[in-house]
């Protein structure tokens, strides 16, 4: 089976109102969660029914042992990238803080072999040309 993780930006369509289900619930994946996706979902939770469901996200993936935190070397590794998305492709990390989150999640898969599900092309199609991961862009 795949392994993969979902991005923020899928997770939010589907608490907004549906979306998605497919990807986060239908299809056969092994469905990790990124602490970093985590920490999106959470700061952006406003509501008491959204918090209610990011707390059942957090405690679904905890239980069965698929909560995964960027380790040391996907914290090096992704120094390195930001300093080339700055270099080669003129990113401003003080005016873009979220491509931090988007390399962290990305040096994840890659990592433990998963693909990650995204909306948000423009930027991990960037980050792939500099350190190869598998990718399911949602249009």
């Amino acid at each position: 089976m795949e392994k993969v993780i979902i991005d923020t930006d899928l997770y939010i369509d589907w608490i907004n109102g549906g979306g998605h289900e497919d990807f986060l619930i239908q299809r056969p994946f092994l469905r990790y969660m990124s602490a970093v996706v985590l920490m999106e979902l959470r700061a952006g939770a406003s509501r008491q029914a959204d918090r209610a469901l990011v707390q059942r996200l957090y405690d679904t993936f905890a239980r069965t042992g698929r909560l995964l935190n960027p380790s040391p070397s996907v914290f090096w590794e992704a120094g390195r990238v930001l300093l080339l998305l700055q270099r080669s492709f003129h990113y401003e990390l003080k005016k873009r803080f979220p491509i931090i989150n988007d390399v962290l999640i990305a040096l994840t898969c890659r990592e433990i072999g998963a693909t990650l599900i995204s909306r948000n092309v423009k930027d991990f199609k960037t980050i792939q040309r500099l350190v190869p991961f598998r990718l399911i862009a949602i249009e």
